[in-house]
């Protein structure tokens, strides 16, 4: 309850404060490629409930079809999607979603069914029993993702056999001992995280 109550406050204060720089990062998505502002993808929520994701587009128009994954310095990226992904405001949308109950602001990153379906069944119903995440551990430590899947000749595999490991190692630990005080190190920790790397 507590958690929640957190969230709430946090997600509207968030799209209050921050609505100015959400309107820039739409006109500029608009100006830079032709297409919607926001990229809607389902992805698996709590309890194995679908939802559709809010991001601020950062690719071309049907990008997805080529591969889920971003890999390296993926061509699929627009001008503007480069910048955004790098500081992680292609996120901030998410707001949205924790306000709808559907995402908290620390959590396991919501994966889609196909990367759901590799994870063991009692490591899978573990990660599922809370709500995704905007942010959460895993995101810290593996900011590079898309660099270090680059390094692999099938990257899809790399993925499921090397980085889905690691993610829900860091999911399992989460679930176990979550609280508001973890929520709020790990949100410290991912800002500290962009900072340093922009």
């Amino acid at each position: 309850m507590l958690k929640r109550f957190f969230d709430v406050v946090c997600a509207a204060l968030g799209l209050v404060v921050l609505f100015p720089v959400l309107l820039v990062i739409a006109i500029w998505i608009k100006l830079d490629s032709s297409g919607p502002v926001f990229f809607r993808q389902v992805r698996v929520g709590r309890f194995g409930v679908p939802f559709r994701i809010h991001k601020f587009r950062t690719m071309r128009v049907n990008a997805e079809q080529s591969g889920l994954l971003t890999i390296g310095r993926d061509n699929r990226i627009t001008r503007s999607g480069h910048l955004l992904r790098k500081t992680k405001l292609d996120e901030l949308p998410q707001l949205i979603d924790v306000l709808m109950g559907k995402m908290s602001l620390v959590g396991p990153r919501p994966e889609v069914q196909e990367f759901i379906d590799c994870y063991p069944e009692n490591v899978r119903a573990k990660v599922l029993s809370v709500r995704p995440g905007i942010t959460d551990r895993a995101s810290i430590e593996m900011v590079d993702e898309n660099d270090i899947l680059s390094k692999y000749p099938e990257p899809r595999q790399a993925y499921i056999d090397h980085i889905l490991p690691l993610k829900q190692r860091y999911y399992v630990e989460y679930v176990d001992s979550h609280s508001v005080v973890t929520d709020i190190r790990i949100i410290w920790d991912t800002l500290l995280k962009i900072v340093k790397r922009n």
